[in-house]
Order: structure tokens, then C-alpha cells, then sequence
């Protein structure tokens, strides 16, 4: 049986998230952008630190980024569906 890593399927549901949401500007491309931003800062502090530039710190930040995107995108629809409820 395979050894699944966490990050591995992580990654994976990121990359279906941004396949869901191509095409127009949203949370999860923003959250992506941010994620990456924040992943490079802290690489390059390792880099500082003296071990190299740690890459699979990148993923990792663009991966929770892609997250925290998703999230807010879901509590975008769900204010909409509840106002449209209201109404």
C-alpha cells in the first residue's frame, strides 16, 4: 500500500480547488498569491539561517494559502445564499 503524505493530498486538492475556480479573480487565486508571498519571505529566512532555500516550505504556504482562500470564498456563497434567503 502506498504511503500517502498529508502535504501530497493537500496539494492535490489545491490544485483541483484552482482547476473549480480558473478562470475569474477570487479568494482562492488571491489566497494562492498570498500563500506563495508569505512561503517565499520565510524560505528566504532559512536561506539567511544557513540551510538553503527550503522550497517545500513555498508549497506548503502556497497550499495553506489556497486554503484560507477556499474558506473565504465559501463564506462569500454562504452570505449570499443566506441574503438571497432573507429577501
Amino acid at each position: 500500500m502506498t504511503n500517502f503524505n498529508t502535504w501530497i493530498i493537500l496539494g492535490i486538492i489545491t490544485v483541483v480547488l484552482l482547476i473549480i475556480f480558473w478562470g475569474k479573480r477570487n479568494a482562492v487565486w488571491g489566497g494562492l498569491t498570498i500563500g506563495i508571498i508569505i512561503g517565499l519571505i520565510v524560505a528566504i529566512f532559512y536561506l539567511f539561517k544557513g540551510s538553503g532555500l527550503n522550497w517545500p516550505i513555498i508549497g506548503k504556504g502556497a497550499v495553506l494559502g489556497t486554503m484560507a482562500g477556499f474558506v473565504a470564498e465559501l463564506l462569500g456563497i454562504l452570505s449570499d445564499f443566506i441574503r438571497k434567503k432573507k429577501q
